[in-house]
């Protein structure tokens, strides 16, 4: 969960950006998705979906929050942000690149695949716990965590329970237990960071929970 853009935001997508750029010209994310049983041209409605779609955050609903502290510092302590207007809400919303195009990729998966449910279920709890476990809360931000812990979690369960469908288990694991686990099951610590604007998947595409569906299939 993240707040929407700012300069700083607007500097590390365009930095993702050209890394996905990287990314694709070495055929990594082609083959990512060709794991998981996608053409070269749903890969690239895909990736497009969820490019534009990292700026687009559907407001759901406004909770009360406590004002935020006057200095603001990222998780490594190299940026200093200025504190955004406050009104004394904190609008939830819920982003469509980070969010949304994961949850219904992970959807179709499932109704396509004959994936094991009960195995999928346990890491997609693991995940969740791990990524609630590691994530903490960024005053004025949001919620924060380590990027490689996810994925690479992900996907040590999908070697270990994912049978035939490593990748598909992954991928579903992986996204599904970051929304679960640093997002939903940190609703309730938004109140205290005084972020006017809360999102759930992040700020954009590739800051959290896309680059850990992606990680995880790679490595699995």
């Amino acid at each position: 969960m993240r707040a929407p853009f700012s300069l700083p935001h607007f500097l590390i997508f365009f930095f993702l950006l050209v890394f996905l750029l990287v990314f694709v010209q070495l055929h990594l994310i082609s083959l990512t998705f060709e794991k998981l049983g996608l053409s070269p041209e749903a890969t690239f409605l895909m990736l497009l979906g969820s490019l534009l779609g990292s700026g687009i955050n559907l407001p759901m609903f406004t909770l009360r929050s406590s004002p935020p502290p006057e200095a603001i510092e990222t998780p490594f302590g190299l940026l200093r942000l200025p504190p955004r207007p406050f009104t004394g809400k904190t609008v939830i919303a819920v982003n469509v690149g980070g969010c949304l195009i994961p949850l219904l990729f992970s959807i179709y998966l499932v109704s396509r695949l004959n994936l094991p449910l009960e195995m999928l279920g346990l890491g997609i709890a693991i995940v969740a716990a791990i990524s609630h476990l590691l994530s903490r809360p960024i005053p004025g931000l949001g919620i924060g965590m380590p990027m490689l812990v996810a994925p690479l979690t992900a996907a040590s369960l999908a070697l270990l329970l994912g049978d035939d469908h490593r990748a598909p288990f992954a991928y579903i694991s992986g996204t599904l237990g970051v929304l679960i686990g640093a997002d939903l099951l940190r609703l309730k610590d938004i109140r205290t960071l005084g972020a006017p604007i809360a999102s759930i998947g992040g700020a954009g595409t590739f800051d959290g929970i896309f680059m850990t569906g992606i990680l995880a299939v790679l490595l699995s």
